[in-house]
């Protein structure tokens, strides 16, 4: 298809767009639903703006939150340019593609228009002394317990997290100048081809690791290296795991910028147990004790990383330590879903295979005697190619039983063909892990009810619903 000619005329970005932070009242979410949409939609009406969205679907849990906040929800069919007329601002999603009829229909409408990454930086975060959490792996989680460990210190802070909490909404403004937010490295919108943190007005980052990932909008690391170096010098200093070799090019390509570094030098003394992790860090040669009551090695880096930030900011160690000593994760990290047929049902987000790894090294720890049967979907568009072919066989071995749980969707990865999970199974198979690949629900969960037992774990490893599992009663059957 022949690209559109876009219509800018009406795009407000940057200064511009700051600069009518008061004037704007009315603001409208054209596919509101997304994860970051909800979450933003959900600031800015906590920030006095009247807010208004459509979607194509509403699922929960965005749908659920969107409507207790009371936001106006409409179907996309019921948008047109008269109704685009009452507003003075639109969001437009990044799943608006540029050759879509709606992102014309927008343009043409003679409404201002930005996307949600613009609208946070110029009307949220400017005003703020903002931490990004970014990387390829951790941010949601590290953001999270960022913004627990400030609260714990006494500060009312701001967070925008990418993912649904137990207890707290997935955005606040907060009354204190701290803001974290979860700083990803995917594009911003069809008209801003770059990463949605450049414009995120960042004050200090946490960088938890850099690889290759969003196989869809980049052809290899470096292109995601010149997302960071776009922000790099301009930031107070950087938390950052400096076991990825990208990471150290950054450090190295700008001396100036202080780094905090963390990895497998610091922090150290680590001993994890079932029911919590104990860890020495390292900061300006003196080294402090910690515990905490999360478990893995992953979580222990992301903790090691705020608590960096901290010191750096001038918290005490006196503080810091009662503060990080008791954590909660995001839902879908981790997450006991409650138990099938005895059998005890654990979520999580993990769709890397360094995410995968660490992910079931942790729930072996965590629960030592149980079978571990892994349950992987791999559907995002990196996870979908045959990048990661060998990395995922790798990742899936301390698992005792893997079930391959094929989507069925074409990758749209720029330069790789499909994952082949039939040699996926066949490679786990050879190094001795009993392995199947499933295609449909009605497969996958007779294979579950083949394997349940109550000395058994099934871990489920998905970036969306494995393939209908988490939206057929076999969620709502669980017991707790």
């Amino acid at each position: 298809m022949e690209k559109r000619a876009y219509d800018l005329t009406n795009l407000l970005v940057g200064d511009d767009l700051a600069s009518k932070r008061d004037s704007i009242k009315k603001i409208f979410f054209y596919r509101i639903c997304g994860t970051g949409m909800g979450a933003c939609a959900c600031l800015l009406k906590e920030a006095g703006y009247d807010v208004s969205g459509a979607d194509q679907n509403f699922y929960p849990p965005m749908s659920t939150y969107l409507e207790s906040t009371k936001i106006p929800l409409y179907k996309l069919d019921e948008v047109n340019n008269e109704f685009l007329q009452q507003f003075d601002l639109v969001i437009i999603g990044n799943s608006v593609p540029g050759n879509s009829e709606a992102a014309g229909m927008i343009e043409k409408s003679g409404v201002p228009f930005t996307s949600f990454p613009s609208v946070l930086g110029a009307f949220v975060l400017k005003d703020k002394n903002v931490i990004g959490a970014a990387g390829t792996h951790g941010k949601t989680t590290t953001t999270y317990f960022m913004t627990q460990i400030l609260n714990n210190l006494g500060i009312d802070t701001g967070y925008f997290i990418g993912g649904i909490l137990d207890d707290n909404p997935p955005s606040k403004i907060g009354k204190d100048k701290y803001f974290v937010i979860e700083s990803d490295e995917y594009d911003s919108c069809y008209f801003q081809k770059f990463s949605k943190f450049r414009l995120y007005e960042l004050n200090k980052m946490i960088l938890t690791s850099l690889e290759f990932d969003h196989a869809d909008i980049y052809d290899n690391v470096e292109q995601i290296e010149d997302e960071f170096k776009a922000v790099f010098d301009k930031l107070d200093y950087v938390a950052a795991n400096t076991d990825y070799k990208s990471i150290v090019k950054l450090q190295n390509e700008y001396p100036n910028t202080k780094v905090l570094s963390y990895g497998s030098l610091n922090p150290k003394d680590i001993k994890l147990e079932a029911k919590g992790s104990h860890f020495t860090v390292s900061f300006n040669n003196t080294n402090y004790d910690f515990s905490t009551n999360v478990v893995g090695l992953h979580n222990i880096l992301n903790i090691t990383s705020c608590i960096l930030v901290l010191f750096e900011d001038g918290f005490s160690y006196e503080k810091l330590k009662d503060a990080v000593s008791e954590l909660s994760l995001v839902k879908r990290r981790q997450e006991e879903r409650g138990f099938y047929k005895d059998m005890l049902v654990i979520d999580d987000f993990a769709h890397h295979p360094r995410a995968i790894s660490l992910t079931v090294d942790a729930i072996k720890t965590k629960y030592p005697t149980k079978k571990i049967i892994t349950v992987f979907e791999p559907v995002s568009a990196t996870a979908r190619s045959n990048y990661f072919q060998n990395e995922f066989k790798d990742s899936l071995l301390n698992s005792d039983q893997v079930i391959i749980a094929r989507s069925g969707i074409k990758t749209t990865a720029k330069s790789n063909k499909d994952l082949d999970c039939e040699k996926l199974v066949s490679d786990i198979g050879l190094k001795g892990i009993p392995a199947t690949c499933v295609e449909n629900l009605d497969s996958l969960r007779k294979v579950i009810d083949d394997v349940s037992h109550k000395d058994s774990l099934l871990l489920v490893l998905s970036n969306r619903s494995c393939i209908g599992l988490w939206e057929s009663d076999f969620a709502e059957n669980l017991t707790r």
